[in-house]
């Protein structure tokens, strides 16, 4: 079941966090008890000029590492592969839109059904499931998430901050606590957002007008050499603009964090003229990451019944694409309600659709239902074969990757799964899902001592040093730890206990 309150709380928070970074909020301070309570690294005293990339991207790893461990964060690694590779495509078409620091940005979601995306420091962008379901084309999501990119590589939190020049650093460690707050302590996070004086908001405000302009002109020319159409950010824009007026008891949550004035309405559409008129067709992936957020979303059997209908409207009526998208969905809810048959004949119908236009496919998405099918049917060494054929036609797909791992232990074969996962793990050495995947490669293998150094590294990425220590514990007191094994786990405590020391002194200053 949804915990709609930590759902409501998280969604608050981050647009909280994303007014008061980028638009509305007054400068706002915890008091030191507050700020000791959380892990924030240190930004430095009042005196910097502006926060530095690296204590940007520091900031933005301490509230992803937060993020991550809310129920509303969606770790749904196909969902993370659509996002991301369709974030890469709108960086690599414009290198420039990396920004002066250069960062390595990661696209995630957010289970939400209000309209919302959100810039985080160091490169973080996020999307509520909502406003993706709401993009009627892939030119309009693009739209949005080009223009997070330009707050990004614009780094208008630290231009903020140089702007501001004095006690600058402390206000906006107060912004991001009071936004974390929000998730469990609603009054506490509030209590955290309030004050300031009038001259700081008015200074504050005025920043954020010139930010949307700057990140709309980047947003467009993403989209403009993307080949994406740039009348998407007029068409999605003005979409969000009638609903506010048609509803302003429930202005959507972008507007509120990116207020559209009619002179940053009246620039787009001039920019817009000048550049060249192009159409897009939209990928199969978008029809079907639709389906798959309408079902994750509200992954619930009530949630499913509401989906279903919807999938069922858009059968009678819908494109081609979009009624791929809707039997995907379906299939998806036949999987979770255990009706394999139903599973099978849907599936059948979308291979049939694909085969018939082979320019629809291959598609990752398509390709891990797949394999979800095949396990749920208990046919393993299918999974093995989609799988594998799979990665050899998307190299990159995280998804596709761990689905291989999962079919290769379904199939009785861990000791294939143990060297493909420590592969893993050497190419993409921040990726904790391939440790937590790792550790229970080796429990089916009962090797305990590997088991509980898996699940170390897991936690240390995701910022739980102490679990991450008194998992080192339980490997060093394992019967089956070796001499290597335990000069691994002497090593990794010392350099676990020294990151661990320098957050409580952080936590001091």
């Amino acid at each position: 079941m949804i915990n709609t309150r930590r759902l409501a709380g998280l969604s608050f928070g981050l647009r909280a966090l994303t007014v008061a970074l980028f638009a509305m909020s007054a400068p706002a301070l915890l008091t030191p008890a507050a700020i000791h309570a959380q892990a924030l690294p240190n930004l430095g005293g009042s005196d910097s000029a502006e926060l530095s990339p690296l204590q940007e991207r520091k900031v933005g790893e301490e509230v992803m590492n937060s993020i991550r461990r809310d129920p509303a964060y969606m770790s749904d690694l196909p969902t993370l592969d659509y996002l991301n590779q369709f974030g890469s495509s709108l960086l690599a078409a414009t290198p420039d839109a990396r920004g002066e620091a250069d960062y390595d940005f990661f696209f995630f979601a957010v289970r939400d059904p209000s309209l919302n995306a959100f810039a985080l420091p160091g490169g973080f962008i996020g999307a509520n499931s909502g406003l993706v379901l709401a993009a009627q084309s892939e030119s309009e999501l693009a739209s949005v998430l080009a223009h997070e990119i330009g707050h990004v590589s614009q780094r208008h939190i630290a231009r903020m901050v140089g702007n501001q020049k004095q006690d600058s650093l402390l206000p906006i460690a107060g912004l991001l606590l009071g936004a974390l707050a929000m998730r469990s302590s609603p009054d506490l996070g509030m209590a955290a957002m309030m004050g300031g004086t009038g001259v700081a908001a008015q200074r504050r405000l005025s920043f954020g007008r010139d930010a949307e302009r700057e990140a709309d002109r980047i947003g467009l020319n993403i989209l403009n050499s993307g080949g994406f159409e740039t009348t998407g950010m007029v068409n999605f824009f003005g979409r969000l603009q009638n609903a506010s007026r048609n509803r302003s008891d429930n202005m959507p949550a972008w507007l509120r964090t990116h207020p559209l004035t009619t002179e940053r309405i009246a620039d787009i559409e001039a920019r817009v003229r000048d550049m060249p008129y192009r159409q897009r067709v939209d990928s199969l992936d978008f029809s079907l990451i639709k389906g798959r957020l309408s079902v994750l979303q509200d992954d619930t059997p009530r949630g499913w019944r509401d989906a279903s209908t919807l999938f069922g409207e858009q059968i009678k009526q819908g494109t081609r694409t979009q009624v791929l998208g809707a039997r995907y969905g379906l299939l998806m809810i036949a999987l979770r309600q255990r009706e394999l048959p139903q599973a099978r004949a849907l599936l059948d119908e979308i291979h049939s659709e694909i085969e018939r236009k082979p320019s629809l496919g291959p598609s990752v998405l398509f390709l891990s239902l797949e394999i979800d099918v095949a396990l749920a049917s208990g046919q393993p060494q299918q999974a093995v074969t989609i799988a594998a054929d799979g990665r050899n036609r998307f190299p990159l797909s995280r998804s596709l990757a761990m689905q291989y791992a999962d079919a290769l232990l379904a199939s009785g074969r861990a000791q294939e799964a143990t060297l493909f996962l420590r592969d893993q793990a050497q190419i993409y050495r921040q990726d904790s899902e391939i440790q937590k995947v790792l550790a229970r490669t080796y429990a089916d293998q009962n090797k305990i001592a590997l088991q509980h150094m898996a699940l170390a590294e897991y936690y240390a990425m995701t910022g739980a040093l102490p679990a991450a220590l008194e998992q080192l514990r339980i490997a060093r007191a394992a019967p089956d730890a070796a001499f290597h094994d335990l000069a691994i786990i002497d090593a990794r405590e010392r350099e676990f206990q020294a990151s661990w020391r320098d957050i409580m002194s952080q936590r001091k200053k």
